[in-house]
């Protein structure tokens, strides 16, 4: 069963300077040190777990489990929450943050990915591209936000019951978890666990050498 979530925006909480700077931070490191490769790269992932945690500690004051991010130059349009990537299904329609026109601040997660290619395959029209959090709060109030999950390797699949955004609270589907994201969730934790054939062709075997 995945674990509902409910998030904060930090533009107002200095949440989208934190995650700037992290992504500064990680870029000094790396063009500091290319000649110590292994050690850069730790370095660079510290910082920016750090500065990400930082604000998940601030969130977490607040009474929220997790941090909506918004991009850390017009602080309007969403990137990520926590760590994942994030979906929101609006009348019918699936929407994402495009990963290839956010310049490193959105992952191109093997997750992301696949939850993409299973909702095509359902039939569900996903939309990459800049999300406005105004736009999705407005959606909210006409009440065409039908569910909103946060993909990742370690959670799968999160559902998102609440978001609040300069004070202004959205509830989703009544706190309870939407019938596409139970079924993503099912579909893919399915095929990983050898329930559910892999139609993908995503599942490779491991040749056990002991």
């Amino acid at each position: 069963m995945p674990t509902i979530i409910e998030c904060i925006t930090q533009a107002e909480a200095k949440g989208a300077e934190l995650k700037k700077q992290a992504a500064a931070r990680a870029k000094e490191i790396t063009d500091d040190a290319e000649a110590r490769r292994g050690e850069t790269i730790k370095e660079a992932h510290d910082a920016g777990r750090a500065m990400i945690q930082r604000a998940k500690d601030e969130a977490e004051k607040q009474g929220y489990t997790q941090v909506l991010w918004l991009d850390g130059v017009e602080r309007k349009y969403i990137e990520e929450v926590g760590t994942m990537n994030i979906f929101f299904k609006i009348d019918g329609k699936v929407y994402t943050a495009n990963a290839e026109e956010q310049d490193g601040t959105v992952l191109p997660g093997v997750t992301r990915r696949s939850i993409i290619e299973l909702l095509k395959d359902w039939g569900y029209e996903v939309v990459e591209g800049k999300i406005a959090i105004a736009d999705i709060m407005a959606a909210a109030r006409e009440g065409k936000l039908e569910e909103v999950f946060g993909t990742g390797t370690a959670a799968v699949v999160s559902p998102v019951k609440e978001l609040v955004w300069k004070g202004e609270h959205a509830f989703i589907g009544d706190g309870k978890i939407g019938p596409v994201t139970q079924k993503l969730y099912d579909t893919m934790t399915g095929m990983q666990w050898g329930k559910l054939p892999d139609t993908k062709g995503w599942i490779v075997p491991v040749e056990k050498k002991y």
